[in-house]
C-alpha cells in the first residue's frame, strides 16, 4: 500500500476565507513603551467551557477539553485536509496491506514537561486508558489493540480493517503511563504550554513548556477564559480584555466591522448543525413522526435570518467536504402536510418535547424552532444546560430533541457516522441493524470508492428515518486583535496556540 501523503498545515492556512480585514491595531495584549518589545501573553475566550482537562474520558471529544488538550498534550497524527495528514510525535507510519496493523515511529528525543522522556509505553498506556474508560473518543477504537514495539515504536492493530485510523488518531492524546490515574487539574503533557492554574469552566492558565520538542513557543502566557454569554464576549473583546475569540453569530459582524482594531476571518467549514431526536422516547419511536416534525421547521428562513453569513441549508449529515458526504433529498418546509402525517401517526399533542442545549449561540434557533412547531400544535420546550450536565444528559439520553454542532474529525465519516450511529454507540435511542452492516463494512474496506457508496447508503438511511434534523452547514467566524500574528484557522475549531505571537502596536 503506499504511504499516506503529508502536506504542511501552512496549505490549509493558505485556502483560508478572510472576509474581512480591518486597519489598527492593540495594546491590550500588554505593550510596552514605544520601541520596546510587546509583551507576549494572549487572553482568549473560547466558545465552549473547558470543565475538564481529562483528554480520554467522558468529555473527551468535547469542544473545550480538546482545545486544552492541543495546547497541554500531543497527538500522534494531525489532519490538514481531507485524507491529509501530518506526523505530530509520530515521526512516520505504516499500514500492512489492509490496514488491520498500523505501525508508527515515534519522534526521537520528545520529552513531558516534567523532564521524563515519552516512549511507546505512554502511547500505549493512553489508548488503553481510552478504551478503559469507554469514553465518546472510545467508540472510535472498538476491536483495537496497541502494543509496544520498542522504545519508539507503536503497532495498532485492529479486528477488521481500518483505513480511517489516521483520522480517529487526532482526537487521541498521548499521557505519561506513570500518570494515567493522576489528577487532571495541573496534568503532564508534552504539548506547546503546561498548566499553571485551572479552575473548571472559568479559566485555564498556560504558560510555554520550554522543554516542547517543537520549539519553545512564543506566547509567556497563553489565558483561555469561559465567557458563555455572547454580549459578554464581545464586549471583551471590543474592549481588549481578550484578543481571540471564535464561533461568533453572524448578527454580531457590524458591530465588529465598526473596529478597526480587529479582524474577522471564516473557516474552511466541515460543520453541521445537527438536531437529533431521542427515537427511544415517548411519541418519537416512529421515523414518519420525527419526519413530519422536520417538515414542520422552516430552517431556510431560519437560515436566511440568523446565519446570512455563516449559514447554508445542509442536504447530507456530513458536509461536501467529508469523505462519505452523498447529497439527499431535501426536506421541504410543509406544515400542513407535516400536520396530517402527525395526526395520521396518532401524535400527542398534549405532550412537550425537550429540546436541550448547551450553548448560549443555540438560543435563538432552538427558540424559532420552537415557536415553528407550535404553530401546528407542537409543545416544544427549549431548556439551556450547563456544559456538564448537558453531556451527562446526553449520554443518558434525558432529553427529546438535541441540538449541537458535529464536525467530522479526519474528514472522514468513520469519525462521524461510524461512531455516532451504530446500535452500540447509544447515542440517540435509535438502533438500525442494517445500517450497522453498512458501516462496519464501510469502515473496514481500504477501497475508497466503495467506501464512498457504503457512506452513501448510510446516510440515505440516516436522513430518510429523520435520525435527526440536519438543518445547517456552517462556518465559523473567528475574530482576532490586529496584533495577534500567525493564528491558522484550523478546520475544526481547535485553534493551534503555538504558532501565535504578539506583534508590536502600529505593525
Amino acid at each position: 500500500m503506499r504511504p499516506i501523503r503529508l502536506r504542511r498545515a501552512m496549505a490549509l492556512a493558505a485556502a483560508t476565507v478572510s472576509i474581512v480585514g480591518l486597519v489598527g491595531c492593540t495594546t491590550t495584549t500588554g505593550g510596552s513603551p514605544a520601541g520596546g518589545d510587546v509583551r507576549q501573553e494572549l487572553a482568549v475566550a473560547v466558545w465552549t467551557p473547558i470543565e475538564n482537562l481529562d483528554p480520554h474520558g467522558a468529555s473527551a471529544m468535547d469542544n473545550g477539553t480538546q482545545v486544552a488538550a492541543k495546547a497541554i498534550f500531543s497527538a500522534l497524527v494531525r489532519t490538514v485536509g481531507k485524507g491529509e495528514f501530518e506526523g505530530v510525535l509520530a515521526e512516520s507510519w505504516q499500514p500492512n496491506e489492509d490496514a488491520t496493523e498500523w505501525t508508527f515511529t515515534l519522534r526521537n528525543n520528545v520529552k513531558f514537561s516534567d523532564g521524563t522522556p515519552l516512549t511507546s509505553a505512554d502511547v500505549v498506556a493512553s489508548f488503553n486508558r481510552v478504551l478503559e474508560l469507554k469514553g465518546a473518543l472510545a467508540g472510535n477504537f472498538a476491536g483495537h489493540e496497541a502494543k509496544e514495539s520498542g522504545a519508539n515504536t507503536v503497532v495498532i492493530t485492529a479486528e477488521d480493517p481500518d483505513p480511517a485510523l489516521l483520522g480517529k488518531l487526532g482526537n487521541f492524546y498521548v499521557t505519561p503511563a506513570a500518570h494515567q490515574n493522576a489528577g487532571w487539574a495541573k496534568p503532564i503533557g508534552s504539548g506547546p504550554f503546561v498548566v499553571q492554574q485551572f479552575t473548571p469552566g472559568q479559566s485555564l492558565v498556560l504558560a510555554p513548556n520550554p522543554g516542547y520538542w517543537g520549539g519553545k513557543p512564543a506566547l509567556n502566557r497563553l489565558e483561555l477564559r469561559s465567557i458563555g454569554e455572547m454580549a459578554a464576549r464581545m464586549t471583551a473583546l471590543k474592549t481588549g480584555e481578550v484578543d481571540l475569540t471564535w464561533a461568533v453569530p453572524d448578527d454580531q459582524l457590524p458591530g465588529l466591522k465598526g473596529s478597526s482594531d480587529l479582524v474577522v476571518e471564516k473557516d474552511a467549514g466541515n460543520g453541521v448543525i445537527t438536531m437529533w431526536m431521542n427515537s427511544s422516547a415517548k411519541g418519537l419511536e416512529e421515523p414518519a413522526v420525527r419526519r413530519a416534525l422536520w417538515q414542520a421547521v422552516d430552517f431556510a428562513t431560519i437560515i436566511k435570518s440568523l446565519f446570512p453569513e455563516t449559514g447554508s441549508v445542509a442536504d447530507s449529515v456530513l458536509t461536501p467536504n467529508v469523505l462519505g458526504y452523498a447529497p439527499q433529498t431535501p426536506v421541504t418546509y410543509d406544515p400542513a402536510a407535516a400536520k396530517a402525517a402527525l395526526d395520521e401517526a396518532g401524535f400527542d399533542y398534549d405532550q412537550t418535547i425537550r429540546l436541550q442545549f448547551s450553548q448560549p449561540q443555540f438560543q435563538q434557533f432552538t427558540d424559532a424552532v420552537a415557536s415553528d412547531l407550535a404553530k401546528i400544535g407542537v409543545k416544544v420546550e427549549p431548556i439551556q444546560k450547563e456544559s456538564a450536565v448537558f453531556l451527562q444528559d446526553l449520554l443518558a439520553l434525558k432529553w427529546d430533541l438535541n441540538i449541537q454542532q458535529f464536525g467530522t474529525a479526519g474528514f472522514d465519516a468513520a469519525t462521524n457516522l461510524g461512531r455516532l450511529y451504530t446500535c452500540a454507540a447509544k447515542r440517540t435511542g435509535y438502533c438500525n441493524k442494517d445500517l450497522d452492516a453498512l458501516l462496519a463494512e464501510a469502515g473496514s474496506t481500504s477501497d475508497t470508492a466503495k467506501r464512498q457508496e457504503l457512506y452513501a447508503q448510510a446516510n440515505k438511511i440516516i436522513w430518510d428515518d429523520a435520525v435527526g434534523m440536519y438543518p445547517m452547514f456552517v462556518k465559523n467566524l473567528y475574530v482576532r486583535n490586529k496584533s495577534v500574528q500567525g493564528l491558522t484557522i484550523p478546520p475544526d475549531l481547535t485553534p493551534d496556540f503555538s504558532t501565535i505571537r504578539i506583534g508590536n502596536a502600529g505593525s
